[in-house]
């Protein structure tokens, strides 16, 4: 029982980091577009705008990963075939689209490796489950 209350304890302060790593990454988005705002006299582009939100998703990526205790990635890990599973989607999608511009067979080859690169990712993630889930079977 204790054993559960010190996981639990762990699960929270991960959550709790996980929470204001995202207020941190919410405040400093609110500054860059603030800053932004004020630099270019109200215009931003929205390649930067999206190039910032991506890095400040990386970084918020990281830490909420990194706080997560060892014993639970594995966990987490497999958890993440559902994102996987909507890339392959959208993957199939660009791929089984017909050609509408001239630009259509770039996002067939695109969504194609894309498609290839997720199908791997989530059948390495089940095996990686599959093999985490056989440590806690009765051997006999």
């Amino acid at each position: 029982m204790d054993n559960l209350d010190a996981t639990v304890a762990k699960l929270k302060a991960a959550a709790d980091a996980a929470q204001s790593a995202a207020h941190a990454a919410q405040t400093y988005a609110d500054q860059l577009a603030a800053a932004g705002h004020a630099a270019t006299g109200g215009a931003i582009d929205p390649f930067v705008f999206r190039l910032a939100i991506f890095a400040l998703a990386v970084f918020v990526g990281y830490y909420v990963v990194w706080s997560v205790t060892p014993a639970l990635h594995t966990p987490l890990m497999s958890e993440t075939n559902a994102i996987s599973s909507v890339i392959v989607v959208g993957a199939l999608l660009s791929v089984g689209v017909a050609a509408v511009d001239s630009g259509s067979m770039v996002a067939r080859v695109v969504g194609f490796v894309a498609l290839i690169l997720a199908s791997v990712n989530i059948f390495g993630g089940f095996l990686v489950t599959e093999r985490m889930l056989a440590m806690y079977k009765k051997k006999g």
